[in-house]
């Protein structure tokens, strides 16, 4: 089956996780995705082993399945044939993708008037970490940026440490983001003929992320939406998380009468529903800490997958607080190709990764490879694509422009 993407050409000259997941939404989607790397040491991210010293795996997951389903050329951009070689294949490319320092453009050649003279129909995108207008420049790291947008300091109890999202969260958002920012612009060069600049920003991306907390602050001014919350003064006792018999569990809930009738009949306690300060919405709420530790006190006495099952057939909505084993054995999750198994020539076996995370039904996207070697494809594509002999091709090799 045809991907939609298929006949773009994207030209991935980015690093570390931001730039290449945008591409590599691109990419999943039928996009000709050429990863454009320094010679010798390529994408930084080749090199990663361990998260935080914390080894991660016996092969480069960080690398290779970010920047799957790409090819490889490797160019040393600070020569000028290696720059005439960028500006050859943008002219036959219909995406430019950069996240390494906006300032550092001009001086490669690559900057949007070079390039857009170059190729008018060029979608010239950029992940940057701030931004293109204001004055912040600084290095943009995804932990450093959710300390910005004010998401640690929402997240845990009050009095505790300030809770980091998760390693990269923020970057695949921002990559989600500068993918779609780039199919807009593909769509609006289909009816105009013309390309443009977009810009996704790390900074950008995590705003958005904490649009549910954050909206309602702009709106009020109220800093509660700004607070970490405490589980046991939530002012609804009955949207929580408790613990178990033997683990944690969600529980999303109405703080309604109705609600309440179904959960007294569901946890079959008599002397709950005789209590006078839960007779109500507004003594539930008031009442919080009390409520709270009666139901950790009641949930306790059994299982939490005994629990959800009770719960979700009395109506409400329950769910185990699952860890990443449960997940990865989740068949739901594999059925909807949330993860993929592919093959990792590394290992000489097959190897589970995140899947495809948009489904669609006559077009879908799918995990075909992983990273590709540095510059495993250089020499092909400057002969496929920019019509370079092999006398030409071996001249560039000896410039040291190609590996």
């Amino acid at each position: 089956m045809a991907k939609p993407l298929e006949g773009i050409r994207v030209l991935d000259a980015t690093v570390w996780f931001q730039g290449p997941v945008c591409a590599q939404y691109l990419a999943d989607m039928g996009a000709e995705v050429i990863h454009v790397e320094r010679p010798v040491t390529g994408d930084q991210a080749r090199g990663v082993r361990s998260i935080a010293a914390v080894p991660v795996a016996d092969w480069n997951q960080y690398f290779l399945a970010v920047n799957r389903n790409k090819k490889s050329i490797a160019v040393d951009l600070k020569k000028d044939e290696g720059r005439d070689l960028m500006h050859k294949l943008v002219e036959k490319s219909d995406v430019f993708l950069w996240n390494q320092g906006l300032e550092s453009l001009a001086g490669l050649g690559l900057d949007y008037e070079t390039l857009s003279a170059i190729n008018p129909k060029l979608i010239y995108a950029t992940n940057s970490g701030y931004g293109t207008a204001g004055t912040v420049s600084k290095p943009s790291f995804d932990m450093t940026v959710q300390a910005l947008t004010g998401i640690m300091a929402r997240l845990g109890e009050p009095g505790e440490p300030p809770i980091y999202l998760g390693l990269g969260a923020g970057d695949a958002y921002g990559g989600l983001m500068g993918a779609l920012g780039i199919l807009l612009a593909l769509y609006h060069r289909d009816r105009t003929g013309r390309g443009q600049a977009i810009d996704a920003s790390l900074y950008g991306a995590q705003l958005f992320l904490a649009a549910p907390t954050l909206q309602p602050y702009l709106a009020t001014g109220d800093e509660i939406y700004g607070l970490q919350q405490s589980r046991s003064k939530t002012r609804n006792p009955l949207w929580n998380r408790y613990r178990a018999e033997d683990t944690w569990f969600a529980l999303c809930a109405e703080n309604s009468e109705d609600a309440w009738r179904a959960l007294l009949a569901c946890v079959a306690s008599p002397s709950l529903g005789e209590d006078p300060r839960f007779e109500s919405a507004v003594g539930r709420r008031e009442n919080n800490e009390a409520l709270v530790a009666e139901l950790d006190a009641l949930f306790a006495t059994r299982t939490a997958g005994d629990w959800v099952g009770a719960l979700e057939a009395a109506g409400f909505s329950a769910a185990l607080i699952e860890t990443y084993r449960g997940v990865a054995e989740d068949e739901h999750a594999w059925a909807n190709t949330y993860f993929s198994q592919v093959q990792c020539d590394e290992l000489g076996e097959e190897v589970a990764i995140r899947g495809v995370p948009v489904g669609l039904g006559r077009s879908p996207g799918s995990v075909e490879t992983l990273g590709p070697e540095l510059g495993q494809d250089t020499e092909l594509l400057l002969f496929d694509v920019l019509g370079l002999d092999w006398d030409r091709i071996g001249e560039l090799k000896e410039l040291g422009v190609i590996p």
